[in-house]
């Protein structure tokens, strides 16, 4: 068929150029770029932080009972670079904070204060438009975009359309149909699909009953192997 256990497809007709899939009007939503760039690192930031070094510092030795001639002896570092890391005098570098973390037998995140991990845990709002509602599996805008999507029952009539970027789609329950090019296919629950979206394609219900899948779009990023059968095959099959 030209899409399974492959690369993505290259030839066939052009369809419309346009964002939706033909009844995907909610695409629009789910693959604009995003348009915020990452920020660079905070310069104010780091300062603050290495400026809380030398305190620190100063803080973990008096606990242990250490003194700055005691510590220059197991690290080897001088007592007037000790001195003055504590005092703010010199910026600290890993090559002075990993000797004294193993002097003191502390990891370095303590003698850095870095910040705790944040809570990774995504709280999506979905997004319902034209009865298809679709879940954001991802918190940055723009690169690789992650949703779960749960398509209503309907009959729709495809209308391939073509847009920059790749598509993975997997289905978790339900049959969703995808045209590519010339192909018709659908997919059952624990099935993937990979294709460049700049072949003209469509994906939704088959009008049998409702369908739930993810799709991860990007312009990049690793692919999915196809494992689908032609729509005719399926139907002999069940």
């Amino acid at each position: 068929m030209g899409i399974a256990e492959g690369g993505p497809v290259k030839s066939g007709p052009r369809g419309r150029s346009g964002k939706g899939s033909g009844g995907r009007d909610a695409e629009d939503a789910a693959h604009e770029p995003g348009g915020l760039p990452v920020p660079d690192p905070d310069d104010a930031e780091t300062d603050k932080v290495l400026t809380a070094v030398g305190p620190r510092l100063r803080k973990i030795r008096k606990e242990r009972g250490a003194t700055l001639a005691g510590l220059s002896a197991a690290t080897g570092i001088s007592v007037s670079t000790l001195s003055r890391l504590e005092s703010g005098g010199r910026r600290p570098s890993l090559e002075l904070l990993l000797p004294i973390a193993r002097a003191h037998q502390v990891p370095l995140d303590e003698l850095v204060g870095a910040p705790p991990v944040g809570d990774p845990r995504v709280r999506a709002k979905p997004i319902t438009r034209y009865g298809r509602t679709m879940v954001p599996l991802t918190r940055q805008p723009g690169g690789l975009q992650a949703y779960k999507v749960i398509e209503p029952t309907r009959s729709v009539e495809p209308d391939p359309r073509t847009h920059e970027g790749y598509e993975w789609l997997y289905v978790l329950s339900g049959r969703l149909r995808l045209v590519l090019a010339e192909h018709d296919v659908v997919l059952g629950p624990g099935e993937a699909a990979e294709f460049d979206t700049r072949v003209p394609h469509w994906f939704g219900s088959t009008g049998e009953g409702p369908v739930e899948f993810l799709s991860l779009f990007g312009p990049q990023g690793e692919r999915m192997h196809v494992r689908a059968r032609p729509a005719a095959k399926r139907d002999r099959d069940d």
